[in-house]
């Protein structure tokens, strides 16, 4: 894959020559899917969240098909086990904001579907009800936890070299 520059005016060449690993051609990708994470030659992460939206809808409808006579606590913790965690949801920084939005209303619209809560009922209060974080919350939480880890293992190793 090769990274297009920022500015489209720094391109320098569009052309590449042929590259060879082991005596296999090489051939040149626009995305690229490693580790369940999308990366495509743009440096966005649109495709990742888009992703992530399926799986939620996906998710979703198999919890409410399997488990829809359940009580609501356990449905709480079957919503946080399997619809909360989102795939590198502290790495989505490129993302353009249309995007989140899909993804926070798609966030709602599952959790009333899943607890059976009306159309028109309030966000905050069914959140607050069932005691579950917005998607807002979520991205925050992740983006600290993955912060705070990364600075302890940058003091772990300054630590080592001494």
């Amino acid at each position: 894959m090769i990274f297009n520059p920022k500015d489209s005016q720094k391109i320098v060449c569009n052309n590449f020559s042929q590259f060879c690993f082991a005596g296999h051609r090489l051939s040149f990708v626009p995305l690229f899917k490693y580790l369940g994470h999308i990366t495509d030659n743009v440096m966005q992460d649109d495709r990742d969240v888009l992703r992530e939206l399926k799986c939620l809808f996906t998710t979703t409808n198999v919890l409410v098909h399997r488990f829809a006579k359940c009580s609501v606590d356990v449905k709480i913790r079957l919503f946080r086990s399997y619809c909360i965690c989102f795939l590198d949801i502290a790495l989505w920084k490129n993302v353009k904001q249309s995007i989140i939005k899909k993804l926070e209303s798609a966030y709602v619209r599952c959790l009333k579907y899943f607890f059976n809560f009306h159309k028109f009922a309030s966000v905050t209060g069914m959140l607050l009800e069932l005691g579950l974080p917005s998607l807002c919350t979520l991205r925050h939480n992740a983006l600290c936890r993955f912060s705070r880890r990364v600075s302890i293992c940058c003091s772990l190793i300054l630590w080592f070299e001494l």
